[in-house]
């Protein structure tokens, strides 16, 4: 299973349309390059008093960040009861864009026992550090049990969106010894044109034996 998530202001059917998921994953697994997977696209806005995304605010911004209890007390366990799928973290991919990059991220540093394949694109600031951030600098990193078999990130060098958060997370993940593989774009966007670069390489890497 891949389950991969979207960005601000977006809701569950963008990453499928912006990244052109369903031909992309039928070709490559038509070619031998990439394997069986169900892929899984959440709604991650996650609050108890709306639906939707308000702001561009730390409310706005912790509501995201509160979809990793969903997705482990909820989403996980339903498409483990209802779907055949294989279990365990050899077995598990996560990956997202932007904001969605960014819970990627939080999710799979949290949680590495869970997911042996972590990717993050074009991957939104206010992941760790500074004062209302859900993780400290030191928590991304793995501990020896569960290094992932793939950290996978992507960004464009002309993204004015999220603008050096990437390479941020970059440096964070060096200084702590994370071992990651990296893909940075010379000219692509905040938009489809970093999706699918991202995940056509994502796909390829997942669930290799």
């Amino acid at each position: 299973v891949m389950y991969v998530m979207h960005g601000y202001w977006e809701n569950e059917d963008s990453l499928m349309k912006m990244g052109a998921v369903q031909n992309m994953l039928g070709n490559l697994i038509a070619s031998n390059e990439a394997e069986e997977m169900i892929v899984v696209f959440p709604y991650i806005y996650t609050s108890k008093t709306q639906e939707s995304c308000s702001g561009m605010d730390l409310q706005n911004s912790l509501n995201y960040d509160n979809f990793i209890n969903d997705l482990f007390t909820d989403l996980m366990p339903y498409i483990e009861k209802t779907f055949s799928v294989k279990t365990g973290r050899e077995n598990t991919a996560i990956t997202g864009f932007s904001m969605g990059g960014r819970e990627s991220f939080l999710i799979g540093f949290k949680r590495p026992d869970l997911f042996g394949y972590i990717g993050s694109a074009c991957t939104a600031p206010g992941l760790a550090g500074a004062f209302g951030c859900p993780l400290k600098e030191e928590e991304m990193k793995f501990d020896e049990a569960n290094q992932p078999n793939v950290v996978f990130i992507s960004s464009s060098k002309i993204d004015s969106v999220v603008g050096t958060s990437p390479d941020g997370y970059r440096n964070i993940m060096t200084k702590n010894g994370v071992k990651y593989l990296d893909h940075v774009m010379q000219s692509r966007g905040h938009d489809h044109s970093s999706v699918k670069p991202h995940l056509y390489n994502f796909l390829q890497m997942l669930f290799k034996e």
